[in-house]
């Protein structure tokens, strides 16, 4: 089975409450700005604190998991003093600065009163969100990509509400998606991938690839979307403050009702809402009601690769996952997006049929290839995708900067099992991990 939502509970950092939940929240926290002391004695509080936010969404986390169908509508006050703290020590120290030119350095220097400031605007309804500066880092085909940076305590302010809300989608998201959720990375899509590719009957792949997806995203059906969840109006508030910031570039602010505003914080986990109602939950239904054969999902982000045992399943979901992402302004790429035959029939049936080997696909920087052992067995190779190989086809762009990187990720390398002697290709054989 290619998801489980038991998998899905995975250890967050989360963020403390106050002691006495009776007691107003500025006036709970008001004593840490004048925190004196050396390094030492402040250092020794930051994993007391982690410990403590961590068991205050661990609450939120459980009622979550008990109480699936209710709304969360009071969420607010997680974002205390404590949940921006360790949100700020959260944050990457050398990130380029947003609009604002403000660095991570400058801000820890008078951390305590910037907190409990920063604390009483977001729960006064004062804090106000400035535009995100545009950056650009280079795509794998040579354009640019553009990125929406976000000022530092709009990087932190989301960082915290990002801690909130992860306790409770971790809990609905399901199985088969893995991309910039806590506890799971690329090393897990691609192990899942080889799994279900090498033990399932595979014969052909859908490798999707979602058209500018992080600026096509309707503002308004996110919003929709996380309301079905969250009913405290001062979080959707929020959302929609930093959905409306814009993005300030060459002097000029431009503010749309599509995206999520790549590069920022919080565009992951929107990112994620957005595809779980969009694609995932109809997905897997499709899967257990329409499909007469077995099929596989492996999403990371956007990601995604279907496989299929039957060429008719294929064919009947491409049509209908178009006709579902055109109902929510998204798209596939036509030329990014391939149906190829593929898996551990396709080199036999391509060979009756005088249509030589079987076409490779991309996913998450590696190049996956269909082949044969010296035993006459299928074989699953790999090899990363910027590598040259005369039987590579064209296939979708690697991953690698969304949820705020700035630089260019190298390809993760799959966990699996026996591999070819170094600088040569990968031989997939045993995977370890099964999803």
């Amino acid at each position: 089975m290619m998801h489980g939502g038991e998998k899905s509970d995975l250890a967050i950092v989360a963020a403390k409450l106050p002691n006495k939940a009776g007691r107003p929240a500025a006036e709970a926290v008001e004593r840490r700005a004048g925190t004196k002391g050396n390094a030492g004695q402040q250092s020794t509080l930051r994993p007391q604190i982690r410990a403590g936010v961590s068991q205050a969404l661990d609450r939120v986390r459980g009622a979550a998991r008990q109480r699936r169908k209710e709304r969360f509508t009071a969420l607010l006050h997680h974002i205390s003093f404590e949940t921006l703290e360790v949100a700020f020590y959260a944050l990457k120290r050398r990130a380029a600065p947003g609009a604002d030119g403000v660095t991570w350095q400058e801000y820890e220097a008078d951390l305590g009163r910037r907190l409990v400031d920063l604390h009483g605007r977001i729960h006064r309804g004062a804090y106000r969100p400035q535009p995100s500066r545009r950056g650009y880092i280079p795509k794998a085909d040579g354009r640019q990509r553009p990125l929406a940076i976000a000022a530092l305590e709009d990087k932190l302010v989301q960082g915290a509400t990002v801690m909130v809300l992860n306790a409770i989608y971790e809990e609905d998201f399901l199985g088969f998606s893995y991309g910039f959720r806590p506890g799971r990375g690329p090393h897990d899509a691609l192990d899942a991938l080889t799994v279900g590719i090498t033990s399932r009957k595979v014969n052909f792949i859908l490798d999707a690839d979602i058209q500018s997806f992080f600026d096509a995203v309707s503002q308004e059906w996110l919003v929709r979307f996380v309301e079905h969840q969250i009913g405290d109006r001062r979080i959707i508030r929020l959302i929609r403050k930093w959905l409306k910031a814009g993005v300030l570039e060459d002097g000029t602010v431009t503010v749309s009702d599509r995206g999520t505003g790549q590069g920022s914080v919080i565009s992951p986990l929107l990112a994620n809402i957005y595809l779980h109602y969009v694609f995932d939950l109809w997905a897997d239904r499709w899967r257990r009601q329409e499909a007469t054969g077995d099929m596989i999902i492996v999403r990371y982000a956007d990601d995604l690769v279907v496989g299929f045992q039957h060429e008719g399943d294929a064919r009947r979901f491409l049509d209908a996952l178009r006709a579902r992402f055109e109902a929510f302004a998204l798209s596939l790429h036509p030329d990014k997006t391939r149906l190829i035959e593929f898996g551990r029939l396709a080199a036999a049936g391509r060979a009756r049929r005088g249509l030589g080997k079987p076409e490779t696909f991309d996913f998450l920087g590696f190049t996956f290839i269909c082949s044969v052992s010296r035993r006459d067995t299928f074989l699953l190779k790999h090899l990363p995708a910027e590598a040259e190989d005369p039987a590579r086809a064209p296939a979708g762009e690697a991953w690698g900067d969304q949820g705020g990187a700035a630089t260019a990720t190298a390809p993760a390398r799959p966990r699996t099992g026996a591999m070819a002697g170094a600088g040569g290709p990968r031989l997939l054989r045993l995977p370890c991990r099964a999803d």
